[in-house]
């Protein structure tokens, strides 16, 4: 039988036997192979202790499950046991198999085991609890309450593995839910240079539906100005009264609009997804694309047309999507793309839907600087062998010659040399373009109206002939002598004309006769036409035919109609605008799939508009949490170490799953190295959960350092309040700040701050000598250059550039304050005026005093202030606007540890009694 001897190999005792045997079923199943038939021999294994086999028959299971849901039913339990397992990946693809399993009565067990998931210390079980969160959902919908609270949960997470999992399950299961975004808004934005690059795209589509409905529009003073310059550019020129109102309506005072301010959570989006564009996917790169389409004001646009002229030459799998998002981006955007024009020419390997788009985007892009080169390229192009191509480039000539004025004759003479073309589709394609054209101005082109009527007898396609029949009938006032024998000639083939023909015979005979009074043969003509038509077999010709008898001769019997025949049939009709088959795709959101099919599509959300007046921007603030660790809390050094003893870390086993850890380990060291090397000053917005990470790590890795240095003599005290409670008490907290007592030290055992400082603890301590003698600053090392940080950079300042340092200096008004030196620095070409600061922003128990206002900054000069700062024993930011007179700027300041901290000498032997004290 089939599979015999894999049945055997699973049955057998060896485990290398059932590895071998489990290795050929997966790689059987990779090759779209069935086997269905495996699975009671395979489902026996899950059981199974060895690590590997285990992790190969998940992988089974999660094919099959769903297909053999009785079976699967039977080991149940088995996966209950697998969700305790040591070994995170275990732990995994067991939910993944549970959540494969499509079966109602285990929802209970399925919802349970997300929610435990969602807590486990591996952030791969938790991304995995993020995917099985959609397949629940859409098994059962009404545990979506309850979803929604796992996903609230997960959303808080700070690793980068988890974030796009849950984003996605966010927009699978309660999209409209934006509120659960609002306190994970910055640091999603902060996060997602790391996320995996699929996740990427889940998270920048969905923040840009978020931020349409929680910014202003930034082009929003653009668009008004456009819409004033509409209404003037369309003015009738005739019309002296209606000149006289525009120029008075553009000599009255115009409301003054309060100038646009960027929210800095906006900016925040933009700077991040920006360094995207270098992404090596292409779908990353098209996310954003059109983030910045959507998003960003016009003037920052333009950044996107390089990446995707880029994206288009190096991925031609993606040619396809790429160029209709360009095609609609240069319907409104033509200006950033037209640098890039010789990209958008076609090859001869192109295919046919590339080259059809990329005649499009040329088109959109053609003005009148261009037009020559672009009309040069499109008469190559007719010369192809692909006739849908050549009928595709005849239509994109007729837009540029409706679009460019000027190229109108040219455009026209061109397509009248291609009606002598061999090709039947060719001419066919040239007489409907022609047709539209002469629409424009028929009275200049009599002499082409004649050249076609000349063509009747050589052209067969049906839409060409009626396109001919049709300008003959509608300009009959202009070829007088033609139109009769051309009817004449159409009523002896009436009856082997296509439906369509047959249509405009009628039209045609029914025009000429009213424009010109019926004689003896066109009388004749007329009703041999009308009575070939009343026995036609399709019910549109003959009911067409018997409506303009009544018109065209009247009875007794016949209406009132008969007197406006001329009217009805030979009115004026507006000539047809020839335009871009995407103008109207802008509406939904650009690479989604309903724009590709330009109709929406099953599950799209739609793009929100501009909201009126901005949303509150402090739901988006997160409340920050005690910074002091954990570990910190504990009453003496041993309850400490045994607490970091006790901390969950990954087994052996879970080693095998190296990228895994690997990628949560970068993420956090990261996080800890931003604050640990010295933070620069940024814009408000930075996400307070990751610097409060970020403490922690420092505060564990100096605590580490000073246990092995606990016998040297320099030990540092922080810049702090008095303490007032005692030391030897239970209860008692051992942060940095309550290491020693701080009371007026003796002035011979006291540096100055200004003349001692040091790199590292590690410098400190060299070349140092335990004696009983007081330590002297003589015998200390030089100081270094204090170390300044960027508060504001000239650019985003508009020449305003501002740099802190932390000087080391007690601070006059108040000494439990940090004196920060700021340096203000004019390089702009006109003085400022008023520098302050407003709107502090703090977290509990921190203070600022501010710097004095600088009343005037000449141009090219450079000023000093100094501001307090008591940080509370943390390392959080004191957030502030600093403001000019025109200007105001989201601005941050966040110290090192080491900064908040100064040196304390003591002898050898009051060091072993305050350690004694303390130990």
């Amino acid at each position: 039988f089939l599979h015999d001897d894999l049945k055997e190999m699973l049955d057998s005792n060896k485990d290398s036997l059932k590895l071998e045997a489990m290795k050929r079923i997966v790689a059987m199943i990779a090759r779209g192979k069935n086997a269905s038939d495996l699975f009671p021999a395979v489902v026996k294994n899950v059981a199974c202790k060895n690590i590997e086999v285990k992790k190969l028959v998940y992988v089974y299971l999660v094919r099959y499950a769903e297909e053999q849901q009785d079976l699967a039913l039977l080991s149940i339990s088995t996966f209950q046991r697998g969700l305790k397992d040591p070994n995170q990946l275990i732990r995994a693809s067991a939910l993944r198999v549970l959540s494969s399993i499509r079966v109602t009565i285990i929802v209970p067990i399925m919802m349970l085991a997300i929610k435990e998931a969602a807590s486990d210390m591996s952030p791969y079980v938790r991304k995995t609890a993020a995917h099985a969160i959609p397949k629940l959902y859409s098994l059962d919908p009404e545990q979506k309450d309850q979803l929604i609270e796992v996903i609230e949960k997960l959303l808080a997470d700070k690793t980068t593995l988890v974030a796009g999992s849950v984003v996605m399950a966010f927009e699978e299961v309660c999209p409209e839910r934006i509120d659960l975004i609002h306190k994970n808004y910055r640091k999603l934005c902060n996060l997602l240079i790391d996320v995996e690059e699929w996740g990427q795209v889940v998270i920048i589509n969905m923040l840009t539906r978020y931020a349409r409905t929680q910014f202003l529009n930034p082009n929003m003073n653009e668009s008004l100005l456009e819409e004033g310059n509409d209404k003037t550019f369309y003015g009738s020129d005739d019309d002296e009264d209606e000149e006289e109102e525009e120029e008075k309506k553009s000599e009255a005072p115009m409301p003054k609009r309060k100038p646009y301010v960027m929210d800095p959570d906006h900016r925040l989006l933009l700077r991040n997804t920006k360094p995207l564009l270098q992404s090596r996917n292409a779908a990353v790169v098209m996310a954003v694309a059109q983030l910045y389409f959507h998003l960003a004001p016009k003037v920052e646009v333009g950044v996107i047309a390089k990446a995707l002229v880029r994206l288009l030459r190096s991925h031609s799998e993606v040619q396809y999507v790429v160029l209709q998002n360009v095609a609609s981006m240069t319907i409104k955007r033509r200006g950033m793309f037209e640098p890039y024009l010789k990209s958008f020419y076609i090859r001869s390997t192109d295919p046919t839907q590339i080259k059809v788009l990329k005649l499009e985007v040329l088109t959109n892009l053609a003005n009148e600087t261009n037009i020559s080169t672009i009309l040069r390229e499109f008469q190559t192009y007719i010369k192809s062998m692909d006739k849908d191509f050549v009928a595709a480039t005849i239509q994109a000539i007729g837009r540029c010659a409706t679009n460019i004025g000027e190229v109108r004759d040219t455009c026209l003479n061109g397509l009248v040399q291609l009606l002598s073309n061999r090709d039947e589709l060719v001419v066919a394609e040239s007489v409907v373009v022609i047709k539209k054209l002469l629409q424009m101005q028929p009275e200049k082109h009599s002499d082409i109206i004649k050249h076609m009527a000349k063509l009747t007898d050589n052209i067969q396609v049906p839409m060409a002939r009626a396109s001919i029949l049709w300008l003959i009938g509608e300009y009959c006032e202009h070829v007088p002598k033609i139109a009769p024998d051309v009817l004449r000639k159409m009523a002896k083939s009436f009856t082997n004309e296509e439906d369509i023909v047959k249509l405009q015979i009628i039209n045609l005979a029914a025009k000429t006769c009213v424009y010109s009074s019926i004689g003896k043969y066109l009388n004749q003509d007329y009703k041999y036409v009308l009575n070939l038509a009343k026995y036609d077999q399709n019910y549109d010709i003959r009911d067409r035919a018997r409506f303009i008898r009544q018109l065209i001769v009247p009875t007794e019997k016949s209406g009132a109609l008969s007197k406006y025949a001329k009217k009805l049939f030979l009115a004026l009709k507006p000539a047809p605008v020839l335009e871009s088959p995407f103008k109207d795709r802008d509406h939904f959101q650009l690479g989604s799939l309903s724009h590709l099919l330009n109709a929406k599509a099953g599950g799209y959300q739609e793009l929100p508009d501009w909201p009126e007046a901005a949303p509150d921007p402090s739901v988006r603030n997160v409340e920050v949490k005690d910074s002091v660790p954990e570990w910190t809390k504990c009453s003496s050094r041993e309850k400490r170490k045994e607490k970091k003893v006790e901390k969950p870390f990954y087994s052996d086993s879970e080693g095998e799953s190296g990228p895994t850890e690997s990628a949560d380990s970068e993420s956090d060291s990261a996080s800890g190295s931003e604050i640990g090397s010295g933070v620069v000053g940024s814009v408000s917005g930075t996400a307070s959960e990751e610097s409060e990470e970020g403490s922690e790590s420092e505060e564990e890795e100096e605590e580490e350092e000073e246990d092995e240095k606990d016998k040297k003599m320099t030990m540092k005290k922080e810049l702090k309040k008095p303490v007032q409670e005692n030391p030897r008490e239970d209860d008692m907290r051992l942060t940095l700040s309550s290491l020693f007592p701080v009371e007026p030290a003796p002035s011979p055992q006291v540096t100055p701050l200004n003349s001692f400082l040091s790199n590292s603890l590690a410098t400190d301590l060299e070349g140092l000598s335990l004696s009983d003698a007081v330590l002297s600053p003589a015998t200390l090392s030089p100081c270094s250059a204090l170390k300044s940080y960027e508060l504001l950079h000239r650019i985003r300042g508009e020449g305003l550039s501002v740099e802190y340092c932390f000087s080391r200096q007690p601070f006059s008004p108040d000494a439990n304050m940090v004196a920060v030196q700021m340096q203000f620095t004019n390089n702009a070409t006109s003085e400022t005026k008023n520098l302050h600061m407003e709107e502090v922003k703090l977290q509990s128990g921190m203070r600022v005093k501010e710097f004095p206002e600088i009343e005037l900054l000449p141009a090219g000069e450079t000023a000093t202030a100094v501001m307090g700062i008591d940080f509370c024993d943390s390392t959080q930011a004191a957030n502030f606007q600093l403001c000019t007179h025109t200007r105001k700027f989201f601005v941050s300041i966040q110290p090192p540890v080491g900064e908040l901290m100064r040196p304390v000498f003591l002898t050898e032997n009051e060091f072993k009694k305050e350690q004694g004290e303390r130990f």
